[in-house]
């Protein structure tokens, strides 16, 4: 269906937003997740990064803020941010237990926001954020998620903030933009920890549709290619100098290529290896960060998501910018087997560091080892296309 929002063009487009502040908290500290152990990740030195994921995508409205009405969340869901960054809002609800913040209050002012007739309801957090929201609402909600969390698997997305920013402008704009119902996903936190992947289907929820800008469902399951990953690893081996390390980002490919070295690793942490042996499993951003900080020569080695293509920013925050930036761009390597880069029907990998400026720096043709000695080519950029 065609958007209506686009009819209404000569009016002030009603934005509404909520931020989860702890969304993503628990990505850097390596523990899958945010549910129940934000404050686990908190002790442990980790800042909170939804209100800069946020800020990334409201940059794009600063030049339109006369032409939108913005209702906000109070505090730190919402308001203080917008009033930092210089727009006007107007504040919906109040926290159950300020300053604290919880589920609770996102779904009553998730409700309150579409009973006053928003537009467009703008949220940032991570599945658990969407399922809270698709608890309140109806499809007839146009809504839209900014990644801001460890777990993105729901089709409610952004690519990243960014290209939320850029979509929601199209909007304000009166552009033509097509609609869709998006599902809601989301995993067992606990069984994730232990390294297995549960989906459940919660709903569907309307998003506005602009194909480089929304993100795919994720595709569950594991799919090794064997003998594939034989040869990569193969490859590595005979590759690795004297001294390197490299640092693997989860997923099944990484883990059988470890395997396939008569290694063990871990299918959902980053792990290290160094000299042909793994020194370190599971590893936070910190550990990361006092590693390549005594220097030496490392590489990064990451796969993408099948079906979605993300090679940053989907549960391997632990590889922050400052850590992409410590080891070197050009030491950043991507690992995908020809038949998971098929799935991605010729899209390209995509980075949502957190980071805009490493993004657009990341973005361009990269090295991808898809066999024995065997590399490809492959676009990455920071939306799709």
């Amino acid at each position: 269906m065609e958007n209506p929002i686009a009819e209404h063009h000569n009016t002030r487009f009603r934005l509404g937003l909520i931020i989860n502040p702890l969304a993503g908290v628990g990505g850097r500290a390596a523990l899958k997740g945010s549910d129940g152990v934000a404050e686990q990740a908190l002790a442990m030195g980790v800042e909170p990064q939804a209100h800069s994921r946020v800020r990334q995508a409201l940059e794009s409205l600063l030049p339109l803020r006369d032409r939108i009405r913005l209702l906000a969340a109070p505090g730190v869901m919402g308001a203080d941010l917008l009033t930092d960054m210089g727009f006007d809002c107007e504040v919906v609800g109040a926290l159950s237990c300020p300053p604290e913040t919880s589920a609770e209050d996102t779904e009553t002012i998730a409700r309150q926001m579409s009973e006053l007739g928003v537009d467009l309801l703008l949220f940032a957090g991570g599945d658990g954020t969407a399922r809270n929201i698709c608890n309140q609402l109806d499809g007839r909600q146009l809504v839209l998620g900014i990644p801001a969390g460890v777990k993105i698997h729901s089709g409610v997305y952004a690519v990243n903030p960014r290209a939320a920013g850029e979509l929601v402008a199209l909007l304000v704009q009166g552009e033509l933009v097509r609609l869709r119902e998006a599902d809601v996903r989301d995993i067992d936190e606990q069984a994730f920890r232990n390294g297995q992947v549960r989906t459940r289907h919660y709903g569907e929820l309307s998003v506005p549709e602009e194909g480089r800008f929304v993100q795919q469902v994720k595709q569950g399951g594991r799919e090794v290619e064997t003998l594939v990953l034989d040869d990569i690893a193969a490859g590595l081996q005979e590759a690795q100098e004297d001294g390197t390390g490299w640092i693997l980002g989860p997923g099944s490919t990484t883990l059988g290529l470890l395997e396939a070295m008569g290694l063990e690793g871990t299918l959902l942490g980053v792990d290290v290896l160094h000299d042909g042996e793994v020194i370190l499993r599971d590893a936070t951003e910190q550990q990361l960060w006092e590693l390549v900080e005594q220097g030496g020569d490392w590489r990064i080695l990451v796969t993408a998501i099948g079906g979605q293509g993300h090679i940053l920013g989907r549960g391997n925050q632990q590889l922050s910018p400052r850590i992409i930036r410590a080891v070197g761009l050009d030491n950043l390597l991507v690992v995908a087997t020809k038949t998971k880069l098929r799935s991605l029907a010729g899209r390209p990998f995509l980075v949502d560091t957190g980071d805009s400026s490493l993004d657009s720096e990341l973005s361009g043709l990269r090295r991808v080892l898809s066999g024995y000695r065997e590399e490809m080519l492959y676009p990455v950029n920071w939306k799709a296309e």
